[in-house]
């Protein structure tokens, strides 16, 4: 009696000992005597002590930082640039068994995929364009790893770190850009200011009492900024009405009178 009850001591001992809990974004891989049993999991799984072993595998997003990479790119530039990748186990048991240590071995092949797409690339395109850098780093990634059972999302990169000479070097260009542009856009309200200035000379050439306003009105404007006396000579185009009415005025003076003026005798002629 007491070995019965020592044997079913033993086994619920055994059976405790044999019990594993796997989360929910947790998957079992197990091996029972060194062959592949199965993927255990979420929730309580048993496991026979000494006869079978499992390991973990988490099935959340992993975001991996890679370490800064010395590049030199296509137009032999020398920079340091460093990257982020997110990744997840697609199938775990692939992840236990055809890779000794998937996060580790993900980690190094992104960091040759970096330093060997960017050595294809100019700084330039560096710069300008990511997006489509990140994209080429992931289609490789993703392609290596998937027969490991693992699927990349995103390869990212962060940083890149210019030596001081690059920097002056841009920052001098950019400069150079922006005096260019500034001169440029001075120059476009030059011929833009030019053209406005004929339309406005070819209509005073045909309308002279638009000249003859605006000059009036320089001399206004002239007169309210300066307090000292200023002599301007009177231009003959603003006279000439004047002298116009004038002369009018003087012809039609006898018609107005209405009275005949008498034609002059010989002998009053002669008298003169």
């Amino acid at each position: 009696m007491e070995i019965l009850l020592g044997v079913a001591a033993g086994l619920i001992v055994y059976t405790f000992a044999s019990l594993r809990v796997l989360k929910q974004y947790e998957r079992g891989v197990t091996f029972l005597l060194g062959k592949y049993w199965g993927t255990k999991g979420p929730g309580l799984v048993l496991i026979p002590a000494g006869f079978a072993k499992m390991s973990r595998v988490s099935l959340r997003i992993i975001a991996m930082d890679i370490q800064p990479q010395d590049v030199i790119t296509r137009d032999n530039v020398s920079i340091k640039v460093n990257a982020v990748l997110y990744m997840r186990v697609k199938t775990p048991d692939m992840a236990i068994i055809e890779i000794e240590d998937f996060l580790f071995a993900t980690s190094q092949l992104a960091q040759t995929t970096l330093r060997s797409v960017l050595g294809e690339v100019e700084l330039d395109e560096l710069l300008a364009d990511r997006e489509k850098i990140n994209a080429i780093l992931k289609t490789i990634v993703d392609e290596r790893t998937e027969p490991w059972g693992i699927e990349v999302s995103a390869v990212e990169v962060k940083d890149v770190d210019l030596p001081v000479e690059m920097k002056r070097a841009m920052a001098r260009q950019a400069e150079a850009e922006r005096e260019r542009r500034a001169k440029v856009i001075a120059a476009e309200g030059e011929f833009q200011a030019a053209g406005r200035l004929a339309e406005a000379a070819g209509v005073m050439a045909t309308q002279p009492q638009a000249l003859q306003l605006r000059y009036l009105q320089t001399l206004v404007e002239i007169a309210t900024e300066n307090n000292s006396t200023t002599v301007f000579p009177i231009p003959i185009d603003l006279l000439t009405p004047f002298m116009e009415a004038a002369k009018m005025a003087g012809k039609s003076l006898p018609a107005a009178t209405g009275t005949p003026v008498p034609a002059a005798t010989d002998r009053e002629r002669q008298q003169r």
